[in-house]
């Protein structure tokens, strides 16, 4: 089960839940109004067309713009139909409170256009309640007023989230640039790396066929063999880079070693906190590909600062990094108690440029609480095949 979703689903139900019950409220208190002051049964028409625009607002989270178009239609004929009957004025207070629910949710979900349309639809039934005959002292209807503060406490409640949202996107595009940024810095070092093992077996080569001509063709075969290799690790970092604004700058190194992750993990302890490390015990292990190692690092590195930034009550950490055949593993666990301040919501965005950088490379990315206590993150990188000895 999708925890997350689920609380989201439940939030939803709990606020409809609640809006139905204000809007029964509103009904009952126009019923009451109506009847004490106009008197007979001038009530029913006015609540029932409410109840009307009302049940399309419950109902609005399955096809808001129809759902939106639905509610300004009634409020549209209510109007006329309010004016000629000699009714009280229309859209009422139930009817404002519907349309604004209607309003404000095609603002902050619907496409640009459709947003703007629904808005502008809106607008219109303001507009068109200026036809009220009841007015105010300086010549505006009562019913107007009410609609056009409606209206506007609609709009500004479906943009601000919109534009929130908007901005949250933007930062994570940002993000996503600048790993490819990166990626495209380390390619030189990936490049370089590889290179030099094409230039030195080629320079023995050399030698060989000097000395030893029977054994040129095999010189040749890992030449051959290194060849690929670079060009596989060049198609690996460079898949991830589309973007034609891409530029270049300069970056850290590209070859992280496990020792330097041994550095970040001792710099990371301290201040009551204790961090433990487990790297493959075998050197042939820890051989990875350029690419696969400052993956790794970047991994490890983000998930400390995480740490640091959103658990500082975390009193052990555990970094784990292992290798199988095929795949490198890093798993960044901590004992922070729960609940902790690391929701959804306030993730950042670092885990979208680790995200952008594994999936790069074909890998994976899971982050999320654990079942006791605390944050656990885990990376999975493939190795490619020509790189397992």
């Amino acid at each position: 089960m999708n925890v997350p979703e689920w609380l989201a689903g439940r939030a939803r139900n709990a606020s409809d839940i609640g809006l139905a019950v204000v809007f029964a409220a509103v009904l009952a208190f126009c019923a009451y109004r109506i009847a004490d002051s106009w008197g007979g049964g001038y009530w029913q028409f006015s609540c029932a067309a409410g109840a009307v625009v009302c049940l399309i607002a419950l109902l609005r989270r399955r096809e808001r713009a129809w759902a939106a178009i639905a509610g300004l239609a009634v409020a549209a004929v209510a109007i006329p139909a309010a004016l000629f009957g000699g009714l009280p004025a229309e859209p009422g207070p139930a009817i404002a409170l519907g349309l604004s629910v209607l309003v404000g949710s095609a603002v902050r979900t619907l496409p640009v256009r459709s947003a703007g349309a629904v808005a502008a639809g809106g607008l219109a039934v303001v507009a068109a309640s200026l036809f009220s005959s009841r007015t105010l002292a300086f010549g505006v209807p009562a019913v107007t007023m009410l609609n056009g503060a409606g209206w506007l406490a609609a709009v500004a409640a479906g943009l601000a989230p919109r534009l929130l949202a908007a901005r949250r996107r933007a930062a994570a595009d940002k993000v996503r640039r600048d790993e490819r940024l990166a990626l495209a810095r380390e390619l030189h070092d990936v490049v370089a790396h590889h290179v030099t093992g094409i230039v030195l077996q080629a320079q023995a080569a050399q030698l060989v066929a000097r000395k030893r001509p029977e054994q040129v063709d095999a010189s040749l075969a890992g030449i051959e063999v290194a060849g690929s290799e670079a060009l596989a690790a060049m198609r690996r970092v460079v898949g991830l880079l589309r973007d034609e604004r891409l530029g270049a700058g300069g970056a850290d190194p590209a070859t992280h070693s496990p020792e330097r992750l041994e550095d970040l993990v001792e710099r990371f302890g301290g201040d009551g906190r204790t961090v433990r490390l487990r790297l493959p015990g075998d050197a042939e292990e820890t051989a990875w590909p350029p690419e696969v190692a400052s993956t790794v690092y970047r991994v490890v590195r983000e998930s400390l600062t995480n740490i640091a930034r959103h658990a500082p009550q975390a009193r052990t950490v555990t970094v784990g990094v292992t290798r199988e055949r095929d795949a490198v593993t890093v798993e960044v666990t901590d004992d922070a108690p729960r609940p902790s301040a690391r929701s959804p919501r306030h993730r950042g965005y670092g885990l979208v440029g680790m995200r952008e950088r594994l999936e790069a490379l074909g890998g994976t990315l899971r982050a999320g609480p654990r079942e006791d206590a605390g944050w656990a993150v885990r990376a999975t990188l493939p190795v490619p095949a020509r790189e397992r000895r």
